[in-house]
């Protein structure tokens, strides 16, 4: 499971550290794409695989399900690491994520980790966490009892 939260730095090659808990679960890569408020969603090969099964169950006649489908695949790369652990970010997904030098990685379960530009994140963050009650009960009204 990914879970937790680590800072690193972005160099001027693009080049990111995977925080070494993550890259012991991913093998020698795994794969990057769009996410949701301006961050990048990252998965391993099994959770890829899941989330692009996920994908080609929705019904393709749903205009709004072949723009998701276009943006998050066409956005999607494959990355590998190098011998220090990172990978080469590609500029269309940096610039998607708004990343400057300081990045942020946080754990997203199973098979997923989200890279967010730490101002960005730590705005986020905060602004979540003004509204954890509201987001617990709503959660709870779904069937998710915490």
């Amino acid at each position: 499971m990914f879970m937790g939260t680590y800072q690193h730095t972005l160099d001027s090659k693009n080049r990111l550290i995977i925080p070494a808990k993550f890259r012991n679960q991913l093998g020698s890569g795994f794969v990057i794409t769009k996410g949701n408020e301006h961050s990048l969603h990252a998965y391993s090969q099994a959770g890829w695989e899941t989330y692009q099964s996920k994908l080609n169950q929705l019904p393709s006649n749903n205009a709004k399900v072949r723009q998701f489908k276009r943006i998050i695949l066409a956005g999607a790369t494959e990355v590998e690491f190098d011998k220090q652990g990172r990978i080469v970010l590609p500029n269309n997904l940096k610039e998607h994520a708004l990343l400057q030098k300081s990045i942020t990685i946080i754990g997203y379960g199973d098979d997923e980790f989200e890279i967010w530009d730490t101002e960005r994140f730590e705005q986020y963050n905060a602004d979540v966490t003004d509204n954890f009650d509201d987001i617990s009960n709503e959660l709870a009204e779904l069937g998710f009892d915490i």
